[in-house]
């Protein structure tokens, strides 16, 4: 489930990044007409494009392997303290 979540949230910052590569291969670009060296413009934004479309599966993946380690620090430690306990009737 919280790889699921990480997911949607690799989804909503999505266009933020897409909007970030947009901005940087314009950067590059207006650097290229200085006659500084560099990769093409083009380049940059489909580089960042590619990482843009990758991005929620990295965020799910992450998100679910940072999830099993926190569960896990939370019951070695819920172990020795004791936990939170609820009763539901």
């Amino acid at each position: 489930m919280l790889g699921v979540l990480y997911a949607c949230m690799g989804l909503i910052f999505l266009p933020f990044f897409a909007l970030a590569g947009v901005a940087g291969a314009f950067a590059q670009q207006a650097q290229q007409v200085q006659n500084a060296p560099g990769p093409p413009a083009a380049l940059i934004a489909a580089m960042m494009f590619g990482f843009g479309i990758f991005m929620p599966i990295i965020y799910g993946v992450m998100g679910f392997v940072f999830g099993v380690i926190m569960a896990a620090i939370y019951n070695l430690i819920a172990h020795w303290i004791g936990g939170i306990e609820v009763e539901v009737e």
